[in-house]
């Protein structure tokens, strides 16, 4: 197992220089990728080519570059073009974002995302693979049939054509399709001990191929609250917990709060969304239970953050992207280092 960290998006308590600089230590200490996101703010693309040129051997990784933001030639020209840059060091993930970016923000409708990913996917690999784009499908029809259109193939020569894409799924079969198209998992709210609850679909997906699980890459971005106090720690991811299982989503369409439903809290789920889509946010990050916080979190002191380590190595993790939730940079730099002594000293290290 390798780690990562997730440096999410901008926001108001931080600046790209931040990130820059968290992967910067992230690269010195060892770590195996840096990811940047996207939701309606900053993109994910003009951080990641930033980094690109200010980054030695850490890989970079979009977590994630919006499904509906882009069209599948512009994902690969893009894809292509930050490989480019960083010397074969980046790494695609997709996400069809949720009802509310994808029809409020970007216009695109949201129906049958199955079939849309899968699509998508496969012109992407098509265009990286420097074949001549065409395709007929139910989403995308390439060149278009009626115009003046012809089948390009991209116009330089990147690095590699075989760029790993990652999905980000939270639903059984989003997580099958990940196992069937993608190298890896992007995953939300991963808890180790409901690990074989998640791989059974990704294995079922994989299978389709011929292919076991080997060579599939489950990377988890998993909050980090370094303390003495582990209820303190947790109150620190709260907030963020809540917002996605509350109010990321309308109430008919949170693919979180099923998430959490099916993790076994329907009843807190239930709770939680009801205070968020009323406006009452911190008690909707109080009805949050410490056990879910505690299963999919890493809260703690450096032993136990050893611990925690190793549980997520057995749960069959190939990359473990932490978020570190802290309030300024020194907090920053100091949680990556004290995971990277507590990886070093776990034993799980390839």
């Amino acid at each position: 197992m390798r780690l990562g960290i997730s440096l999410g998006y901008q926001a108001a308590w931080t600046t790209p220089a931040d990130h820059l600089a968290m992967a910067q230590e992230a690269d010195r200490l060892g770590f195996a990728v840096a990811w940047s996101a996207e939701a309606y703010g900053s993109d994910a693309v003009s951080m990641l080519a930033w980094m690109a040129g200010q980054t030695r051997q850490i890989d970079l990784g979009a977590a994630v570059m919006q499904i509906p933001a882009r069209t599948p030639a512009m994902t690969a020209m893009t894809a292509a073009t930050i490989d480019a840059l960083s010397g074969g060091r980046f790494r695609l993930g997709l996400g069809v974002s949720g009802p509310q970016v994808s029809e409020g923000w970007h216009g695109v409708r949201f129906a049958k995302p199955l079939q849309r990913t899968r699509e998508y996917v496969d012109i992407v690999k098509m265009a990286l693979a420097r074949q001549p784009v065409s395709y007929q499908g139910q989403h995308y029809t390439l060149p278009l049939p009626d115009g003046a259109g012809k089948a390009l193939k991209l116009g330089f020569r990147p690095p590699r054509t075989d760029i790993p894409i990652y999905l980000a799924a939270v639903g059984p079969k989003n997580l099958e399709l990940a196992g069937e198209v993608a190298d890896g998992w992007l995953a939300i709210f991963f808890a180790p001990d409901a690990a074989g609850e998640y791989l059974q679909h990704i294995e079922r997906g994989r299978a389709k191929r011929g292919l076991g699980l080997t060579g599939f890459d489950v990377a988890p971005t998993v909050p980090v609250v370094i303390g003495d106090n582990a209820a303190w720690c947790a109150d620190v991811v709260r907030p963020y917990a809540a917002l996605y299982v509350g109010g990321m989503g309308s109430r008919e369409q949170n693919f979180y709060n099923q998430l959490a439903v099916r993790m076994g809290y329907a009843d807190a789920a239930k709770k939680v969304q009801d205070l968020y889509l009323s406006g009452q946010k911190a008690e909707a990050a109080e009805a949050i239970p410490q056990e879910f916080i505690e299963r999919t979190s890493i809260v703690g002191n450096k032993i136990q953050v050893k611990e925690r380590i190793k549980q997520y190595a057995a749960a069959g993790v190939g990359t473990l992207s932490i978020s570190p939730y802290v309030g300024d940079l020194k907090s920053g730099i100091d949680t990556l280092r004290i995971v990277a002594e507590a990886y070093e000293e776990s034993g799980v290290a390839e």
